[in-house]
């Protein structure tokens, strides 16, 4: 099952970088038209900056889910520098376990949040809604809780297999 669950770990990531590759050159042309067109024809592309601004949520969002599977993701960890051996993967699986409930919830949050903007018809630019750009809160919240839950999994595994806390 852990391999398994490794190799899924791993299209994720496939997947999201991929889409942050391909985002970032996205933006990166956009801009750098969006600049050209000011500066020498004094127009510009009316939707450009409202979706440069929302791809910069969206790639901040994917990223914090790549950085939570390499455990690069910004956390306070005081008992993992004091602990050794056991402790400290236990430490890290009530850690990963208490972070993976906060995202969990984070993301129901975000959920209610886009389903509200739906329901009101907020749009970004023109007749586009706003959730269609926002929909990327609840699913990078569920992504990095998705990361810390395999996180947990493959800790626990770690620890059974070498023989429990007391060994």
């Amino acid at each position: 099952m852990i391999i398994y669950l490794e190799k899924i770990n791993g299209y994720i990531s496939k997947i999201e970088e991929w889409f942050l590759v391909s985002a970032t050159i996205f933006m990166i042309v956009l801009a750098f038209l969006q600049v050209l067109l000011r500066n020498l024809l004094d127009q510009g592309i009316l939707w450009a900056d409202p979706l440069l601004r929302h791809l910069v949520l969206w790639l901040g969002f994917i990223g914090a889910s790549l950085a939570t599977k390499d455990g690069k993701h910004i956390s306070i960890d005081v008992f993992g520098r004091l602990l050794k051996g056991k402790w400290k993967e236990i430490s890290a699986i009530i850690i990963n376990v208490f972070a993976c409930f906060i995202t969990l919830y984070l993301a129901e949050a975000a959920w209610r949040f886009v389903m509200e903007e739906k329901e009101f018809g907020t749009t970004v630019f023109g007749e586009t809604p706003a959730w269609f750009f926002q929909i990327i809160i609840p699913i990078g919240f569920g992504l990095i809780a998705l990361r810390f839950l395999i996180r947990i999994i493959l800790s626990v595994s770690v620890l059974f297999k070498s023989g429990g806390p007391n060994q």
